[in-house]
Parts: structure tokens; sequence; C-alpha cells
């Protein structure tokens, strides 16, 4: 009679600690919840509720390969935007309890809402699924998408004909392209190469994605190095010598909203500008953090030229001071100048 009783209060124990261990779960489930459009700055200190701190011997948060127990949003284990860790909660009782979360970084400063004002028009090929679009000495080039149909063109400013283009294999999904120097380099969608011309788009070589970058999207440089987007939140500068190298990366978000599908890219004057596939925005943002400082909404513009899925707008140039955008399959570029 003794072990039964004995037995049976040893399961009642467990039985607690076990809806202990639940209690503190959706504790911190509902903390981080509560959070998550709230957000936090870079220097903020994590506020868990106090039976979480109180029923732990130590907190760590986990993130990729990395483990931390410092509980501030340190840029040096965090970046701008979606940040999937876990917390890892070791009791005093020696368990040690899990519980994933999602932590937005938002910037600090408030992005500004840009102006704008159509100055021209321009015809554009209809045909050409835009992909990278950039201007020199009144000349565009155009990388254009989809398998059977890529090819880099290139023509000029207020004619549709081509003064020169090249086909790619009927496998290739071409993606951004920027020209550097002398030479333009071309991304593909998925098949994780990029290829470089001369300046007569004669083809020189091709290259391998750094493994970070698992798809090909947009293209820019800083004069220094190679931009490109990857459809995350991740904007890379790659080595220009040797594109399959990382020199650094950014994420991107601005004080309100973290932005993934970062598309189209160019650098003017020292800030970075982004299409965001399927929004009819341009994000302007600092090359030395991520933090987006203006957003252009061109939805009026968008509205008269989209139709579909995929007609969406999907190029930005610049003439001088004002910028050229267009879409995959417009019929016009725009110039407009932005304030």
């Amino acid at each position: 009679m003794k072990k039964i009783f004995l037995a049976s209060a040893f399961a009642l124990l467990i039985l607690a600690g076990c809806n202990k261990d639940k209690d503190i779960l959706t504790s911190l489930n509902d903390y981080n919840l509560s959070q998550q459009d709230k957000g936090y700055h870079f220097g903020d200190k994590l506020q868990l509720p106090q039976d979480v701190l109180d029923y732990a011997e130590a907190i760590t948060v986990s993130f990729g390969d990395k483990e931390t127990s410092n509980l501030t949003i340190d840029p040096k284990f965090f970046t701008l935007g979606e940040n999937d860790v876990t917390f890892n909660i070791k009791t005093k009782s020696g368990e040690v309890l899990q519980q994933d979360a999602t932590i937005n970084v938002f910037a600090k400063a408030k992005a500004r809402t840009l102006s704008y004002q159509v100055l021209n028009q321009y015809p554009h090929n209809t045909d050409y699924f835009t992909e990278g679009f950039e201007l020199h000495d009144n000349t565009v080039y155009e990388s254009v998408g989809l398998k059977g149909k890529s090819k880099l063109v290139k023509y000029t400013l207020g004619s549709t004909t081509p003064i020169k283009e090249v086909p790619q294999p009927s496998d290739i999904f071409s993606e951004g392209i920027t020209v550097f120097g002398n030479k333009i380099y071309q991304l593909t969608y998925q098949s994780k190469k990029g290829f470089i011309y001369d300046s007569d788009m004669k083809l020189i070589k091709e290259f391998e994605f750094p493994n970070v970058i698992g798809e090909g999207w947009g293209m820019t440089n800083d004069g220094k190095n190679l931009i490109v987007s990857d459809g995350t939140k991740n904007i890379y500068f790659l080595n220009p010598e040797n594109p399959s190298e990382v020199v650094r990366y950014i994420s991107v978000a601005s004080d309100k909203e973290g932005y993934d599908q970062v598309n189209e890219l160019e650098y003017h004057d020292g800030s970075i500008y982004s299409n965001v596939w399927q929004k009819p925005i341009i994000l302007k943002i600092n090359p030395e953090n991520g933090e987006v400082t203006g957003i252009l909404d061109l939805s009026n513009i968008s509205k008269q030229n989209t139709t579909g899925n995929d007609d969406v707008l999907n190029g930005i140039a610049f003439k001088g001071e004002n910028m050229l955008i267009t879409g995959k399959n417009w019929s016009r570029i725009y110039e407009i100048s932005v304030k």
C-alpha cells in the first residue's frame, strides 16, 4: 500500500512538472507573439516574462549556427527583418525546454515617403520580360527572362529596335545585370551561375554563385563591389574579380516592416534602389546597414501597365538625376524625378 502511495505521489510530481513546463513555454510563446508586430530595434533588451526568468537557470537564443546568452538585440547576432530563432531554457531541475520564435528587427529611423513627377515616356518592347535594366550613355542594357526567351539586349532609349542581342540557351532564365567598368555581368535565376561579357556583349566566362546565394534576382554595383539580391531579405556584396566570393551582406527593413523578395537593384548617389517582387514600390536603402530610408509608391503607374500576375514593376535605371522605371512586358519606360 505504501509503495502504491509513493508511486502515485511521484506521478503527480511529474505531472505537475510537465504542466509547469507547458505553462512556461506558453508564457514565452505569448510574449513572442505579442512582440512580432511591434518588433525590436538594435540595442533593445528582450523583456522576457518574469515567470520564465524565475523558472530558468540559464536562457540562450539560437539563430542559425549561432547561440548567445545575451538577451540584447545585438547586430553582431541578429539581422534586420525576420530572425527565426529558438529559445533554450535550462530549468533549475536540469531540463532543457525549447521554444521557436520570430524576432522582427526594424530600423530606428523613419522611412521618408518619396514623391515623383513623370517627365517623359519612351517605348518599351512588350515582348521583354524585364529582369535587369540599366542605362549608359543613352543606351539601354536589358536582361530578358523566361526559359526559351532569355537574352541580353541593348538598344537606344526611345527605340525598341535592338542594336545587339545575345540569346541564352533554352534552359537558362536570365536575371539581373550590371555594367561594371568594361564588363557586363548577368545573373541567372536557378542555374547557380552567372555570365561575364565584354563591352561588345561577347561572352568572356561564366562564374558560380556563392553557396549562400540560392537564386539570382537583382544586380547592380557601387564601383567597388557587385551587389546582388536573391529573393530573400538579403543583399550581397560580391568581389567583381571573383564573383563567387561574398564580401559582406545586409538585410533590408524599414522602421515598420521587414522586406523579403528584394528584387531588381540600382545603385545611385550613395543609395541602393530596389523593387520588391509583386509590390508597386521602390525602396531607397542605406547600403551600409540595410535600413530603408525612403519608399516610392508607384501604384498609379503600375495600375496602368499591370493586367495580370506577372507584368509587374521591375526595372530601375538612372538618366542623370532622373529615374527610369519599367516593368515586365510593359509598353512604356517612364522617366521620373524623385523628391
